[in-house]
Order: structure tokens, then C-alpha cells, then sequence
């Protein structure tokens, strides 16, 4: 990957380039980048965007869930050791992980790293009735990870982000095993807010921002917990939208605010950027425009997911 990077011939890494000149963000939240222990890929793609003019100085990511072995047969085939038995799915450890790009400083010191987080103990959790108890004793709630990652703004005060990327509630049996862990992986960030974990709530201002793998309209997965926190009192939903005009047939949601584009489903809202309701919105969208557009095969060629940005000032 990082050969790619440098050498510049991998499509999907310059078109994930010219996305990030594209969106001029100050702060950039990626998922599904692999972690290495020296963060060699990321500071790759950083130095890469910086070469183009886009310089992200300030760099951050852990280890996520995915790929970590549990040591137990967790999907229940008889074997062990495969990418299903992980805490996390996946084939080697750190794959697929959050990342974040910021031109603004990140006090690493006082990063609050959730992701060993048990889903047993998440208060309401929905287990699956069946799970065995030693599969309960070690099972994270976080298939790749859930941050608390403060920033410091130009004044000196501090932007708390609150990351996630949950799993898809699909690829599972009748149990419905990732789609109870898909709404409870957003329903994590509700009982922090109000005060219902061992952990105190998260310091305002805040944005809650990652990807959710959850539509609350259409598509599979379990909805209330996503709805739960778009209509949450101590959160806004700037609702963001795309400039392109789309139609799909038989979903129930608006199509310009679709994230990502599944040819199972369709178009579905999977990613969120939600401030607090102390923040003051100023724009919103989803970088999602015509086909005809220059940059419309660059947004397909870097990912199905498109970018979400919000724009925020104090009050």
C-alpha cells in the first residue's frame, strides 16, 4: 500500500487524493484504513495529500478491532482462528481501521480508546439469546473502534470527536448477531451521552462521526438506536445533502441524503456527522453530485461511501 501511495499507480488511492483536495476539510475522519504500529500508511497518504497542497500535519489512529482472535469459535463452524472468530472481522489484526487526518492539533494524551468496551455490558444490550457465557466474557462491543479524540481549535478550547465505524447488520444467521451489535454499536454513544457508563460523559462541544452501517429508514439493521441519537436533545441532525438529483425506487428515504450506494439495497444514509446542540451548523452535504460531473468517477472509483462534511462555529 504504501508503494501504491508513493509510486502513484493505484486508481482508487489518487482518486482517495483528489477526493481529500476536493473536500479542503480541516478535519478528516477515514474508516477502513489497515493500522500498522508506526501508522506508516496513513502518514503516506497524509504526506501524499501535502505533496498536492493538502498538509494534514496532525495524524492519529489505534489499533481497531479488526482481526484481534478471540481464541473461540464464534460463528460457530467448528474452526477457529478464522477472520469470523475475530473481535472484529477480520483477516489479519488491524484491518479496516478509523483513521484521522486534522490540521488542527489532537492531544493524543487525552484520547478515551472505548473499543475494549464489552457488549455484555452495555446496559439493554441485545445479545443474541443463544450466546454462550464464555463468549460473553471476551466479546467487545466495537467491531473496529470507539473514540473520544479531542482537538484543539485556534482559541485554545477543544472540539471533542466522538468516532465510530460500526459493522454491516448483515453477513449473519437467524440469531441476527451483527445487526443487534450494529444497533447497539450506536446505541454505545447514547448511554455515554447521558451518563448511563462506567465513563464520564464526553466534554461539550462535541460531533458524534463515523460510519454507522445504518440507514434509519431503509435497508437492513435495526433502526432505533440510529434514530435514537438523530433525535437525541443533546444532538443535531444537520441532515446533509447531495446536489445530484437520484431516484430509487422502492426505498422510503430521501436520496440525497444517501451515503453509499450497495447494489443490494441501493442508495442508504449509513454515515453521520451530528454536532451538539451547542454547536452552531453553518453548511452541510454530501459530495455526491451528477454523473455528468468531472469528479463524480473519482467519488465512484475511491468508494461506494461518499464524503459527509458539516461546517461548525461556536454560537
Amino acid at each position: 500500500m504504501v508503494r501504491d501511495i508513493t509510486s502513484g499507480k493505484d486508481p482508487q488511492i489518487q482518486a482517495v487524493l483528489q477526493v481529500l483536495i476536493q473536500l479542503n476539510a480541516d478535519i478528516l475522519v477515514l474508516t477502513s484504513l489497515d493500522y500498522d504500529h508506526d501508522l506508516v500508511a496513513l502518514n503516506a497518504l497524509a504526506d501524499a495529500a501535502a505533496g498536492l497542497g493538502a498538509a494534514y500535519p496532525y495524524r492519529f489512529a489505534l489499533r481497531p478491532n479488526g482481526g484481534p482472535q478471540t481464541g473461540l469459535d464464534l460463528d460457530g463452524d467448528g474452526r477457529l482462528g478464522e477472520p469470523e472468530d475475530a473481535q472484529g472481522y477480520g483477516r489479519f489484526s488491524g484491518q479496516g481501521g478509523p483513521a484521522i487526518l486534522s490540521r488542527l492539533p489532537i492531544d493524543t494524551k487525552a484520547v478515551r480508546d472505548f473499543s475494549s468496551f464489552l457488549w455484555a455490558n452495555l446496559p439493554g444490550a441485545l445479545l443474541p439469546d443463544a450466546m454462550p457465557g464464555p463468549v460473553k466474557a471476551v466479546q467487545r462491543l466495537s467491531t473496529n473502534a470507539h473514540w473520544e479524540v479531542p482537538v484543539t481549535l485556534p482559541d485554545a478550547t477543544r472540539l471533542t470527536l466522538l468516532v465510530w465505524h460500526a459493522t454491516p447488520p448483515v453477513f449473519d444467521g437467524p440469531e441476527d448477531r451483527n445487526g443487534r451489535r450494529n444497533h447497539d454499536e450506536a446505541a454505545f454513544w447514547q448511554r455515554l451521552i447521558e451518563g448511563a457508563l462506567p465513563f464520564r460523559p464526553p466534554n461539550d462541544p462535541f460531533v458524534l462521526i463515523g460510519d454507522a452501517n445504518l440507514d434509519p429508514l431503509d435497508g437492513d439493521g435495526l433502526p432505533g438506536a440510529i434514530t435514537a441519537l438523530l433525535r437525541h436533545p443533546a444532538l443535531q441532525d444537520p441532515a446533509p445533502a447531495a446536489s445530484a438529483t437520484r431516484t430509487d425506487p422502492g426505498q422510503r428515504g430521501d436520496p440525497r441524503l444517501d451515503t453509499a450506494f450497495f447494489d443490494q439495497t441501493g442508495g442508504l444514509r449509513v454515515d453521520y456527522i451530528l454536532p451538539s446542540s451547542s454547536l452552531r451548523m453553518t453548511g452541510a452535504g454530501v459530495l455526491w453530485p451528477e454523473d455528468t460531473e468531472p469528479i463524480a468517477q473519482t467519488l465512484a472509483t475511491a468508494s461506494r461511501h461518499r464524503p459527509v462534511w458539516v461546517d461548525v462555529a461556536r454560537p
